[in-house]
């Protein structure tokens, strides 16, 4: 029974102490409510500061590599030509998983610099350059000069800002701080998320212009799979270049031995000597031995070749390109909440436990200094 009344007794404390808490703050609405227009004001303010950014999003599914063997395919085809059966293609080292890594990575970044994008602007499309678009027609909010500009000047009196003759180069291996900025700029506005249920790969691109965005969403795409394909098929073209490489050797050396066997015969019509003889049947199996070799070798062409096209991966695009609409940031209703909010609870917060508090210092301060004698 005690344990009961105690619980209820604290319950009853809770329940008067919110409605305290309610009475204060309900004293208080004029404040609570002129703070709240502040934030308001505030979000307002900052919303409209905002640039405009337009996303673009293009989501594609990469051929599976597992489960790959010479039964199915071009492999299939390869064996009943009789190349051969060694098809098996080895794992793939480029896992989906690191398609991110790639486009974040230096040279991919700026490979992206000298990419043509044509802007959507009413007086007239412009087209320009990635890095002059991003360098002149990208904007930031006010706040960002007010806050950058302590950086700068103290840029300004340790090193001063270096002047290039024009014909400076691009190093990847070694960046300049504007391009080092740049690179980081792109890396922010670029990026690429992966499911690992589904393997869907989703590549976004966040510019202030929307035909810019676009562009330059479908680029990376381009750049990813020409970049994958190179990978894929890179051990392939090499295997290729050296077949074919050992192929004209080959033919070179059958036209050879052909010519000669046909320019002995030419010259020793009708002799029946041993020693000529001989010399034929010698001639005629280097020639012989010269075309086997020489249909090995093409054969092994032929094999490398298909080998480049297994290799090859295929790409589904589910989502392609498209230009966005409307801007996908600010969103200005959630920043005027936001702000909005945020005033009331600073609001509340002083009145409920800031304002008591310095109030009961300033009576406890006030009452020393009468107890102090004169």
């Amino acid at each position: 029974m005690q344990e009961t009344d105690n619980k209820a007794r604290v319950g009853e404390e809770k329940e008067i102490d919110l409605l305290e808490l309610a009475s204060t703050l309900w004293k208080q609405k004029k404040k609570l409510i002129k703070w709240s227009l502040c934030g308001a004001l505030v979000g307002l303010v900052v919303a409209f500061s905002i640039p405009k950014e337009y996303t673009t999003s293009v989501k594609l599914v990469p051929e599976s590599t597992e489960g790959k063997s010479a039964g199915g395919g071009l492999g299939a085809l390869a064996s009943m030509a009789g190349l051969g059966s060694n098809f098996s293609s080895g794992s793939d080292a480029f896992y989906p998983q690191l398609y991110p890594d790639v486009l974040s990575s230096v040279p991919f970044t700026t490979g992206l610099f000298d990419v043509k994008v044509t802007t959507d602007e009413k007086g007239g499309n412009r087209t320009m350059t990635v890095r002059e678009y991003m360098e002149n027609e990208t904007s930031a909010p006010w706040w960002s000069a007010i806050l950058g500009f302590p950086r700068k000047l103290l840029g300004m009196v340790t090193g001063g800002v270096k002047e290039t003759d024009g014909k400076h180069q691009l190093d990847n291996f070694r960046l300049t701080p504007e391009e080092d900025a740049l690179v980081t700029s792109l890396n922010n506005r670029i990026s690429a998320t992966v499911d690992t249920k589904t393997s869907v790969v989703t590549i976004t691109s966040k510019m202030q212009d929307p035909l810019v965005s676009a562009v330059l969403a479908d680029t990376v795409v381009s750049r990813l799979r020409d970049f994958i394909t190179d990978y894929r098929t890179s051990k392939a073209r090499h295997d290729l270049d050296y077949a074919m490489k050992i192929n004209k050797e080959a033919k070179e050396s059958y036209y050879k031995a052909q010519q000669r066997y046909a320019d002995y015969l030419d010259r020793n019509q009708g002799l029946a000597f041993h020693s000529a003889q001989t010399m034929r049947e010698r001639l005629e199996n280097e020639m012989t031995l010269a075309f086997n070799l020489y249909n090995q070798t093409a054969q092994q062409v032929q094999q490398a070749q298909v080998r480049v096209q297994e290799s090859t991966p295929v790409y589904a695009v589910v989502t392609p390109a498209t230009v966005p609409v409307r801007a996908s940031s600010p969103r200005k209703v959630m920043i005027l909440v936001g702000f909005t909010f945020l005033a009331f609870v600073a609001c509340a917060g002083w009145i409920l436990f800031i304002s008591p508090l310095v109030d009961s210092r300033k009576k406890a301060s006030a009452g020393e200094k009468n107890e102090t004698p004169n």
